[in-house]
């Protein structure tokens, strides 16, 4: 087999752009972790449902979830792609908004995120946990 690497499979999650996705996205999560033998899935089902939340308001459905380990440096990565062409804004701290924390909140729980460009203008964003 010179030449040919078997990927392995990741655990991926297709949601409707719905009031149902951040819920349906925090279980897939919670799922995971147990699957990895992580024991505390709070950061990584925050992390989630704060990246779903984001792509139900500000993108475009389908919403793809994705969480694996990244092998070269052992952290989980939880991915949220969607159709959507607008890409996150960290805004200036506001004490008087009603939104607008859930950038800050991951960056502050995560080791890292960022946003990669895919086809189409479509965009996935993605975090790594110290889990």
């Amino acid at each position: 087999m010179s030449g040919t690497a078997i990927a392995p499979e990741v655990p991926t999650l297709v949601l409707a752009a719905d009031e149902r996705a951040p819920g349906a996205a925090r279980r897939f999560v919670s799922g995971v972790f147990r699957e990895l033998g992580i024991r505390d899935d709070f950061t990584g089902r925050l992390v989630v449902c704060e990246l779903v939340t984001n792509a139900l308001r500000h993108g475009a459905s389908p919403i793809v979830v994705r969480v694996f380990r990244d092998e070269r440096d052992g952290l989980v990565v939880i991915d949220v792609w969607d159709a959507g062409t607008g890409r996150p804004v960290v805004r200036p701290e506001n004490h008087a908004a009603t939104s607008g924390r859930g950038l800050p909140l991951v960056s502050a729980l995560t080791r890292a995120w960022g946003v990669r460009e895919l086809n189409g203008g479509a965009k996935a964003v993605w975090a790594k946990c110290d889990c």
